[in-house]
């Protein structure tokens, strides 16, 4: 069978112990297949949920293909994006001579997942417009300051255009943690508090910060993850439009 001219994307994710991850990540690309049904679009993951990317790339080379577009399906620039993810591809396209990968940028810090993330909160109960409502923003953590920063401008926009009073949470790796974050909430007037995940599926991290913030509260609101949006796989494919015709040129 010979190849499609068009690169394959292959969308990568973290990966989890959790099989409800996988199983989100799956389910949203399903949503981009459907919205670009030429388009032959596979999974993989960085660690602990298969297939490996480097499985994947390995994979279409035997296929015959020699253009690849990978998506990293990240919402921010730490680690994984700056140093596991090139070093995976490097290690591929060394024993796959004629290869070449193109990888897209991450999902990132973008309007539309902001908006979703939202919605999520709405969609569990929050009422964005109570002024006694107190917002946590739970996201990963990271040793890398930028993309924290990144994370708590998130909040500052919400704070700024929304009138919305929040702050960053992370999991790990960062401060304010789950605890830190509700204190400073009701320190600044909370009465109320709702949980917002920066995270695109279930799973370990999420599950913990959703314990400790009902640990604080018993009453908190908590959002689902970003999961498998429409917006969000129209943003995987603009990523590949954008890598892949990079790529032709």
């Amino acid at each position: 069978m010979t190849p499609s001219l068009t690169p394959p994307l292959v969308a990568v994710a973290h990966g989890s112990r959790d099989p409800r991850s996988a199983a989100t990540i799956r389910a949203l690309l399903d949503v981009s297949r459907g919205l670009a049904p030429g388009l032959d679009i596979r999974e993989s993951f960085l660690d602990l949920s298969e297939p490996l990317l480097t499985e994947t790339l390995r994979g279409l080379y035997a296929e015959g293909h020699r253009e690849v577009v990978v998506v990293p399906l990240l919402l921010g620039v730490a680690y994984h994006a700056r140093v596991d993810l090139p070093a995976l591809v490097a290690e591929v396209t060394a024993d796959c001579p004629g290869l070449e990968v193109r990888v897209s940028g991450v999902l990132g810090i973008d309007p539309l997942i902001e908006t979703v993330a939202l919605d999520r909160l709405t969609e569990a109960g929050a009422d964005l417009g109570d002024p006694d409502l107190g917002v946590l923003l739970a996201g990963v953590g990271s040793s890398n300051v930028a993309a924290n920063d990144a994370v708590a401008g998130i909040t500052t926009r919400w704070q700024l255009r929304r009138g919305l009073l929040a702050t960053p949470a992370f999991a790990s790796a960062a401060q304010p943690d789950v605890p830190a974050a509700i204190a400073r909430l009701r320190l600044n007037g909370a009465r109320r508090l709702a949980v917002a995940g920066w995270f695109l599926a279930p799973g370990l991290l999420p599950d913990r910060i959703a314990r400790l913030a009902r640990e604080a509260d018993p009453s908190v609101i908590v959002a689902g993850p970003l999961g498998p949006d429409p917006r969000i796989a129209g943003l995987v494919l603009e990523r590949y439009d954008v890598a892949a015709s990079r790529l032709a040129a």
